[in-house]
């Protein structure tokens, strides 16, 4: 079957690994908030720690996991480290996960044609619980 599709391609191995050590990495919900405040704009631990309910020192051992599978980078000034997601790419992996998980907690159908809409918002669980 896969032969008669003349632009199929499987990924290679290397690709393969780091797609899946990327995901097994966003397996864990503080990771996910954290990136997700990232995505928003340039943090500190400390603000993070706040943002996501987490002690300083947690929030740092998951920015240095993220850090090493290239998720988020630093930026240092003086004492301080200023933390943003990688690149556009992270935006739209985290995105998507999210609007399904969206999609899914809510029972929404897929798009129309299977092309995915503009999703300008995540849903509030508690704004739609009012």
């Amino acid at each position: 079957m896969h032969t008669s599709l003349p632009e199929f391609r499987m990924p290679n191995d290397e690709q393969v690994h780091l797609a899946a050590e990327g995901f097994r990495l966003l397996a864990d919900p503080t990771r996910i908030k954290i990136l997700w405040a990232l995505l928003q704009g340039e943090s500190s631990v400390a603000c993070l720690a706040e943002l996501v309910g987490a002690a300083p020192t947690a929030v740092s051992q998951h920015l240095a996991k993220l850090r090493l599978a290239g998720l988020v980078k630093g930026r240092r000034e003086g004492t301080y480290v200023h933390y943003s997601a990688a690149n556009t790419h992270v935006r739209a992996l985290l995105a998507e996960a999210l609007f399904h998980a969206d999609h899914a907690d809510r029972d929404l159908p897929d798009h129309p044609g299977g092309e995915p809409a503009a999703h300008t918002y995540i849903s509030d669980p508690a704004a739609s619980a009012s």
